[in-house]
């Protein structure tokens, strides 16, 4: 089972994913750990792409697109895969999927997250992180894991803030990306949506995010 997942940032995206790989046992490969990777190991692609990341400048599809091939046809991929971050407009996804079908690579499913802009929002501002251990579910604007007051919901260690969580610009500018649907990321989610009415050549799956996480992950099941 070969996987496409959108969603906005503070969706659950992420979890939803590490969910996935677990119960399906597939990989789950996240775009920016591939740049880290080619990167760090010298790869031909990775120093293309570092001399653009160093001028500020936008990875070119070119060199974007064989790198995610490449991972996508290591051994652990042989199981089946889950790409999260790519594509984030409508030509990355045309060039995707023509790449993806020139390889010989089959895409089974897209899965769109969906969750409301400002209830994403709230859920990144919302966020808490527990001194004790990061993994503790804390957000004050999610009923089910509210903190007690400024102490973790299981443990009671002292919470903090990430800073990056606070940066309300930055936050309203990954959002105006991935929202726009004429040119940013939900219109590449489209694009296979388009392919899936059409030709039913690729399965074609919504969900809501704004139930708790269990409920999500039982809706996505019951989907696939």
């Amino acid at each position: 089972m070969n996987i496409l997942f959108f969603g906005p940032n503070g969706s659950g995206k992420g979890t939803q994913g590490a969910i996935l790989k677990e119960k399906y046992s597939i990989a789950h490969i996240e775009s920016g750990a591939i740049f880290r990777e080619n990167i760090s190991n010298g790869t031909e692609l990775g120093a293309k792409a570092k001399g653009y990341i160093d001028k500020g400048d936008l990875v070119p599809d070119e060199i974007t697109i064989p790198m995610i091939l490449d991972r996508l046809k290591r051994d652990d991929c042989k199981g089946g895969w889950l790409l999260d971050g790519f594509p984030r407009n409508k030509n990355q996804a045309i060039k995707l999927d023509e790449s993806l079908k020139a390889a010989g690579i089959a895409l089974d499913i897209v899965i769109e997250l969906q969750l409301d802009r400002e209830i994403a929002k709230n859920r990144i501002m919302g966020r808490r992180l527990c001194a004790n251990d990061n993994n503790h579910p804390n957000n004050i604007f999610i009923d089910a894991i509210k903190p007690d007051g400024d102490k973790c919901r299981v443990c009671g260690g002292d919470l903090t803030k990430r800073d990056d969580d606070q940066d309300e610009e930055a936050i309203n500018k990954r959002h105006n990306i991935y929202y726009d649907a004429n040119e940013g990321t939900l219109a590449s989610s489209y694009y296979f949506k388009d392919l899936a009415e059409k030709d039913g050549s690729v399965k074609y799956i919504t969900l809501d995010g704004a139930p708790g996480v269990q409920d999500v992950t039982a809706e996505l099941v019951s989907k696939l």
